[in-house]
């Protein structure tokens, strides 16, 4: 299991670098302060439509891959690559044009990776484990999600130090987790079905059509919930600057990401746990009322401590809804097609992400509005609070049986 999941350390610490730290930084120095919020927003909800259109793309080539090495192993290979390329476009060509681009760039190759990769941990691992397999997958995610915090915002300090070493710690830990999955991932052979005589192609199950109805629940569920977390992650960085007047901000904003990783380890190990036992439902209603919480008093923090430890309360909540969220998803996907299946759930998690971008104009909108009061960063918290209690309509038309 470990070895399955290992290529998401390195996926996860280069997002939860880039996306809260090195990008929002980068920009300060390319565009107009007053607009930070808006190119942040605009660019990032491009690169993340991308996202949600390539990842089930690659998830379905990988279902039909054929290869002697395996279905999911090759397209992973060549996505790693093209990732090492764009990660070093973006850090070392310069300028506003080339960041876009690798950025852009990155977001394909990347999602192309994880495609295959979802469809990977679903083949091997047997249903009754896919609650412990999911919480190791969380687990490692949230490990790269500290670590990120730690080193990104230590390594980059904004005006005064460029992104290369940032860069250059993305890249090896990238190659290295995926060189571990690739190598030590016992995937057999991929090839063609025989070919057999068959009669009329039979109708789809009752258990089929419960899957699709469960599987537009869920995915609808996930979007709303995380749809509200986005936000603290796209545009944390400023509001830690203009409302609280941090010193360093991009440092306080890895700190930040740290304290909200670390709120969610021990929970993640236990979710893993209980989501097998207990079943999915009753632990997502429970992280659902601890995240919304967490983001309503956070938008109205006065002083980096309150905010420190309300980041905790989320990434608590975060933690046991990603870890349960995840696990039911392994469960409703059909065997014979979990790459595509799981490639859907990102129209869930790269589509709320994106669609939480696009507030960037109304922040910027609503804080020249009204100077001094900060009212677009605060509405971006009740605003997420909102959505995260309202992914609970959705999570209760997920059928019993299958949660």
């Amino acid at each position: 299991m470990a070895a399955l999941n290992a290529c998401w350390m390195g996926l996860s610490f280069m997002w939860s670098a880039l996306h809260p730290i090195v990008l929002p930084a980068m920009l300060l120095t390319l565009v107009p302060s007053s607009s930070k919020n808006t190119y942040l927003g605009l660019l990032t909800f491009a690169g993340l439509t991308i996202a949600m259109i390539v990842q089930p793309w690659s998830g379905a080539l990988s279902d039909r891959w054929q290869s002697r090495f395996g279905r999911r192993r090759p397209l992973l290979l060549a996505a790693t690559i093209m990732s090492c390329l764009f990660l070093a476009l973006l850090g070392w060509s310069g300028g506003l044009l080339w960041l876009c681009i690798g950025y852009l760039g990155l977001q394909i190759s990347s999602n192309t990776a994880q495609g295959p990769l979802q469809g990977l941990l679903r083949d091997r691992v047997p249903p009754a484990q896919l609650g412990t397999a999911s919480s190791i997958k969380i687990f490692l995610d949230l490990l790269s999600l500290v670590a990120a915090g730690l080193v990104a915002g230590n390594l980059l300090e904004t005006g005064t130090r460029g992104p290369s070493v940032v860069i250059l710690v993305i890249l090896g830990l990238v190659v290295v987790s995926a060189a571990i999955t690739i190598l030590f991932s016992a995937e057999a052979p991929a090839r063609p079905a025989p070919q057999v005589m068959q009669g009329p192609a039979p109708q789809p199950s009752a258990l089929a059509e419960g899957w699709t109805a469960g599987y537009r629940s869920l995915i609808a569920e996930r979007g709303m919930f995380l749809l509200g977390v986005y936000g603290l992650q796209a545009f944390g960085q400023y509001y830690l600057g203009d409302v609280l007047h941090v010193p360093d901000p991009a440092r306080q904003a890895g700190s930040l990401i740290a304290v909200v990783g670390a709120g969610t380890v021990v929970l993640v190990l236990a979710g893993g746990w209980l989501t097998d036992r207990l079943g999915a439902k009753r632990l997502l209603y429970a992280a659902t009322l601890g995240t919304s919480v967490g983001l309503l008093f956070m938008g109205f923090a006065r002083n980096t401590a309150a905010v420190m430890a309300l980041g905790g309360l989320v990434g608590g909540g975060v933690g046991l809804f990603l870890t349960s969220n995840w696990a039911l998803a392994n469960r409703l996907a059909p065997e014979a097609q979990a790459g595509k299946f799981l490639g859907l759930t990102n129209l869930a998690t790269a589509g709320s992400a994106a669609l939480a971008r696009l507030q960037g104009p109304a922040v910027d909108f609503l804080n020249s509005s009204r100077p001094g009061d900060w009212i677009g960063y605060r509405g971006v918290f009740v605003f997420g609070a909102a959505c995260v209690l309202a992914s609970t309509y959705f999570l209760s038309r997920i059928g019993r049986s299958t949660a």
